[in-house]
């Protein structure tokens, strides 16, 4: 999860509102992971991405081209650090992996109990 919220939070911080032309992230990822990652997040609908699967590819691969509104949704509720935190506790405490979707459902709900809603 936190390789996606770094994706993420590139593309929002880029001064184009589009995708970087080299998407670097930092930390231990390989640009397969980067790019298997950016097709994950294409298919969950938080950001629009270009195909760049080839048969040498050893997992599906994506271009970013910008972020989705649901994308700029799920970044507003990632962006603070406390609440990021938590909801990855949450996610451990569960056992299991869960979806981009359900984490994001984790997170809309730690922000509206945070602002008591």
């Amino acid at each position: 999860m936190d390789l996606i919220r770094q994706i993420l939070f590139k593309m929002e911080n880029h001064s184009r509102g589009g995708a970087p032309s080299n998407l670097e992230i930092e930390g231990d990822y390989t640009p397969d992971q980067i790019g298997y990652h950016v097709w994950l997040l294409g298919d969950a609908g938080l950001m629009k991405v270009s195909d760049a699967t080839s048969m040498a590819s050893a997992a599906p691969q994506a271009i970013p081209i910008n972020l989705t509104w649901e994308g700029h949704v799920f970044i507003a509720a990632a962006g603070n650090d406390s609440i990021w935190a938590h909801a990855k506790e949450k996610a451990k405490c569960v056992g299991c992996a869960l979806s981009l979707g359900v984490f994001k459902q984790l997170l809309d709900s730690l922000v509206k109990h945070q602002l008591r809603i």
